[in-house]
């Protein structure tokens, strides 16, 4: 896909978007991703020669391949938003093979997915694409439904599943979240003891987070935050929602709060209000882009899929993000456009013209 196809499905944002310069964060301070960022900045880390490996076969994969960049198909949503409302809109996606062929066919990097749907596929293409095992979820049957991930089996499993790397999530804010990351800190250790990489679900969670009629999940300030703390706990790479709006903290503490601290800082320098900005500040937290930042494709809203998806990554690419793992917008649809979907997505960062704002 050409830039000026690009353009032209951005419609009258594609200046907005394709031509700005970001006056905040110095792109030059980012470790933007490229063909050599796995000697770059894991080979000086911590991170074993197993786990290096892992790195590479998730690099090195799919059409992003050797590019620095990653396209991952996510597909645990059967538990984390359960089966029918995920898969009633294409049923072929009940059967996990199918989730696997998706991935391969969009010439993914990676498919996500979780320990019994990989449990099936698991022989017959762990060599073809890497696995990633989500090893924890929010199952959505308790009533009533409450906001806690739990872990669904072992790292050991996920190794013996012969995946590259698992991926966890963790709801900071909630009442929850003290516990998961202790659980997933644990986890993410063994996980580098055995070789494989990790991945964080990084999720803001907490009504009070909802105030005065925003809703600031996605606020650059509180995602960021986020982001730092999954970065700590190392997490290779960073799972998030694209930021759309910020000032979660100064919402948060009005009247008689002192909810966390903030600097106006974050707000007149180290963000503005271009949506390329909000998500620098995300990758700023990700120590400067030492651990790429994936966002999320969100969810399927029809006719306007591929737009968004194409304008997600191109948010993500020029603020110095990793790339996207996108799901239900690829298949909770017919699989060639699935696919189509998934290819779009990638040739935004196959894209050279499409720079670092």
């Amino acid at each position: 896909m050409a830039t000026r196809n690009i353009a032209q499905l951005l419609g009258k944002d594609a200046d907005h978007l394709l031509n700005y310069k970001s006056k905040t964060i110095p792109k030059e301070q980012i470790h933007v991703p490229n063909p050599d960022f796995v000697d770059q900045i894991f080979v000086p880390s911590n991170r074993t020669p197993q786990t290096l490996r892992s790195l590479g076969a998730l690099f090195g994969n799919g059409r992003l391949a050797n590019t620095g960049y990653l396209s991952i198909l996510p597909i645990d949503q059967g538990i984390e938003h359960s089966a029918g409302a995920s898969f009633a809109k294409n049923p072929i996606y009940f059967d996990p093979e199918n989730i696997v062929k998706l991935a391969i066919e969009g010439g993914c990097n990676a498919v996500a997915t979780t320990f019994g749907a990989l449990s099936f596929a698991s022989r017959k293409y762990a060599h073809k694409i890497p696995f990633v095992v989500k090893i924890n979820h929010n199952e959505l049957l308790s009533y009533p439904n409450k906001a806690d991930q739990i872990m669904f089996g072992s790292v050991r499993d996920a190794w013996n599943l012969g995946a590259v790397a698992v991926g966890a999530t963790i709801y900071f804010g909630s009442e929850n979240s003290t516990r998961q990351i202790m659980e997933v800190s644990k986890a993410f250790e063994e996980a580098h003891e055995l070789g494989m990489a990790t991945i964080l679900w990084c999720y803001t969670r907490n009504n009070a987070f909802k105030k005065d009629g925003v809703d600031y999940h996605t606020s650059a300030d509180l995602t960021g935050q986020a982001n730092h703390l999954g970065v700590t706990i190392q997490a290779d790479i960073i799972k998030q929602k694209l930021a759309t709006n910020n000032g979660g903290y100064k919402a948060l503490n009005t009247g008689g709060s002192s909810y966390g601290k903030l600097d106006e800082r974050i707000y007149t320098e180290l963000t503005s209000e271009h949506p390329i900005d909000l998500c620098r500040y995300q990758v700023l937290n990700c120590y400067n882009g030492r651990a790429g930042l994936i966002n999320s494709g969100g969810e399927s809203k029809g006719a306007s899929d591929l737009v968004d998806a194409v304008t997600t990554a191109v948010v993500n690419k020029r603020a110095g993000g990793m790339g996207l793992i996108s799901g239900r917008k690829a298949f909770q649809r017919p699989m060639k456009e699935g696919v189509d979907i998934l290819n779009a997505i990638q040739d935004v960062y196959l894209d050279k013209s499409i720079t670092i704002a």
